[in-house]
């Protein structure tokens, strides 16, 4: 039973890593892209329910706070996909290790915590990576900018989450719902400043959204769930750190990226790299130390 949680939680990591790739072969702007993939995957998940008959039902108190949440997930997915846009893959995914660096910054701050100053210093690491990409990869410097940005959201999406708590089914459900809802208002203003020939999307683009909707929204959050129930929140924090990885690996696989990285890029990676699995064994190593004692 373990073991198959195990393979479900890579599944869920490696579906996380193909949704750079559905970024960049998708046609439509990160804008429109976001919109689609909320409200596809939010209406796709009603669906489930519909067919469970298990609709979650929640306090209005606590549906805003969730849907608030689902909003700093939509933007998140918007920057990222900015990242991606005008930049690449590679970049995008990279920059999101920087999720790390920005938690132990927002989490004392927001849960009126201690500053963890020995991880500030791992994150630091990540921080001289993404410097030196960003001073030698003069021409993504925007995408990159964006890649930070969606970092420092997804680490105050993940905050807000934990802080909630509640059931898998109505986190997913009302979080959707909000994150759809926060880029149809927005939308418009964004169309603004932002414009395109056509808002609906092709053929090609309709598939890769309901794939993206389906397997890498949907099914990554519920094989995500599933692990967690025989695997330690650690691990699968651990495997999580493989996603650039998975990402990088898929693109210069499917996409031909090796050509455009340098090596300052892959210095800078590595730094990145580096540092998130530096915190994960001092993380181990500590938890480890607090059981024996125990």
């Amino acid at each position: 039973m373990k073991s198959n949680n195990y393979l479900k939680l890579h599944i869920s990591v490696l579906l996380a890593g193909f949704t750079g790739i559905f970024g960049k072969l998708i046609k439509l702007n990160e804008g429109l892209l976001v919109f689609y993939r909320l409200w596809f995957a939010f209406l796709l998940f009603c669906g489930l329910l519909s067919l469970a008959k298990k609709f979650p039902k929640e306090s209005f108190k606590d549906a805003v706070k969730l849907m608030g949440v689902g909003a700093l997930l939509g933007l998140h997915f918007l920057l990222f996909y900015g990242s991606i846009k005008y930049a690449n893959v590679s970049v995008g995914v990279v920059c999101y290790s920087l999720v790390g660096f920005f938690t132990v910054i927002f989490q004392p701050l927001i849960e009126k915590t201690k500053f963890s100053w020995s991880e500030l210093c791992y994150s630091l690491i990540a921080v001289l990576g993404i410097g030196l990409i960003f001073n030698f990869d003069t021409g993504n410097r925007f995408g990159i900018v964006l890649g930070v940005l969606s970092a420092a959201v997804f680490a105050l999406y993940t905050i807000y989450n934990k802080i909630i708590d509640k059931n898998s089914k109505s986190m997913l459900f009302y979080e959707l719902g909000g994150g759809a809802l926060f880029m149809t208002a927005i939308m418009p203003f964004y169309l603004c400043f932002n414009h395109v020939q056509t808002i609906l999307p092709a053929f090609s683009d309709f598939i890769y959204l309901l794939v993206l909707a389906f397997f890498c929204t949907i099914g990554l959050y519920i094989l995500h769930i599933q692990a967690l129930k025989t695997i330690s929140p650690f691990t699968v924090s651990l495997c999580g750190n493989l996603e650039p990885l998975y990402g990088i690996g898929i693109a210069v696989l499917f996409l031909g990226e090796a050509k455009e990285l340098n090596l300052t890029f892959y210095i800078g990676m590595l730094l990145i790299l580096s540092s998130v699995f530096l915190q994960s064994y001092m993380k181990n190593k500590t938890l480890g130390t607090e059981n024996q004692t125990a």
